[in-house]
């Protein structure tokens, strides 16, 4: 096919060769992935076995774009601390952004908790039990929604995350491209279409067990996959080529001084915008490093010095940060004192204690815990 016909038509390199699986071939998919999973699926995880759907919804919050390893900390820490999603509701959110902190991707923290006060605030405290309704609440989007509603009230919904995305279109040999909304909507179609009359909730957790354990992104373990003998993928020995997703964001690149300001036994932190990298969460003040800090900081009282530089990778940027630390004497006049203040990025003093109590950056978190 011409490459101008291809464009115009929004076909990717990999759906020309693409062979979809016979009807006869996907017809028991649901079977053979709910028999799989029954025999060797994740079964002991802390979330399963229950039918609570706040405990689903915190575990499907954190497992997005974080591996189960990372998770089970944290979620046991949550809980402890947040039993229910009244407590949560009531928590300040700079708590639950501490409690977060690590965890990265700080925007699942925020919407938990503006999601559990419209849960309290709108519904009386109870989780709607439709995966519609569900994903009506803030940070709950239809994969979400319908793995919810399954687990937790039966609903036969299908769930489209990363994961089972990487399953579905080796296996059915799907080579539309996903940067596209109408192939989106396509592969969604199919979703719901091979969704079985029974065993919803296995079929779910098995497709969320094969794509994490088995279909993985590198080196799939297809001897071991339910699906080998039909999976498309595996037939033409080329999972790599699935699923298509032209479009990719370029990655960029940053670089900042993080100022690290001491004065005897306190620090001064600032809270980041609401929006952007980091948002709401407590860090170091920072400029762009072509910026020249030396007429700032010349007359300062004190002394810096450069620390070794932090290489931090976010989703779409590298980014290098160069930590300067100074410290102020303690027995500065207050008119100094307060006119050095005046001169900071809006924030507070604070022990290194009170700090680490609070959301941080990881890497803010881990220099100030060097100290």
């Amino acid at each position: 096919m011409p490459e101008a016909l291809r464009a115009e038509l929004g076909v990717a390199p990999a759906a020309i060769l693409a062979v979809p699986a016979e009807p006869a071939a996907t017809a028991d998919l649901a079977a053979r992935v709910v028999a799989w999973q029954r025999v060797h699926g994740r079964h002991g995880l802390p979330w399963q076995g229950t039918r609570d759907p706040y405990r689903v919804w915190l575990s499907e919050v954190m497992l997005q774009q974080t591996q189960v390893t990372t998770v089970l900390g944290y979620y046991d820490r949550f809980l402890q601390r947040f039993p229910d999603v009244q407590a949560l509701a009531a928590a300040p959110l700079d708590e639950v952004l501490a409690l977060w902190s690590g965890l990265g991707y700080y925007s699942r923290a925020r919407n938990l908790h503006r999601c559990a006060q419209a849960v309290v605030l709108q519904h009386g405290g109870r989780f709607p039990d439709s995966s519609q309704a569900l994903a009506t609440l803030p940070g709950i989007g239809p994969s979400t929604a319908a793995a919810i509603a399954a687990f937790c009230f039966g609903e036969r919904a299908a769930i489209l995350d990363g994961n089972v995305k990487r399953v579905l279109t080796r296996a059915l040999g799907f080579g539309g491209d996903l940067a596209q909304p109408a192939q989106e909507r396509r592969l969604w179609e199919l979703a719901r279409a091979l969704l079985p009359a029974q065993g919803v909730e296995a079929y779910t957790q098995g497709l969320m067990d094969l794509g994490s354990g088995v279909c993985t992104l590198r080196r799939p373990a297809c001897e071991r996959c339910p699906l080998q003998d039909t999976c498309v993928a595996r037939r033409q020995a080329r999972p790599q080529d699935f699923p298509v997703k032209t479009r990719r964001l370029k990655r960029g690149r940053r670089e900042h001084v993080l100022l690290w300001l001491r004065q005897g036994d306190r620090l001064w932190l600032v809270q980041r915008p609401d929006t952007g990298v980091w948002a709401g969460l407590w860090s170091l003040p920072e400029w762009p490093a072509d910026e020249d800090l030396q007429p700032r900081v010349a007359a300062w009282p004190g002394q810096g010095e450069l620390l070794p530089t932090i290489e931090h990778a976010l989703t779409h940027f590298d980014w290098t940060l160069r930590p300067l630390r100074w410290t102020w004497p303690q027995d500065l006049p207050v008119a100094d004192q307060q006119g050095l203040e005046a001169a900071l990025p809006p924030g507070r003093w604070m022990t290194p204690a009170q700090a680490l109590q609070l959301g941080l950056p990881t890497p803010v978190r881990r220099l100030l815990s060097s100290a």
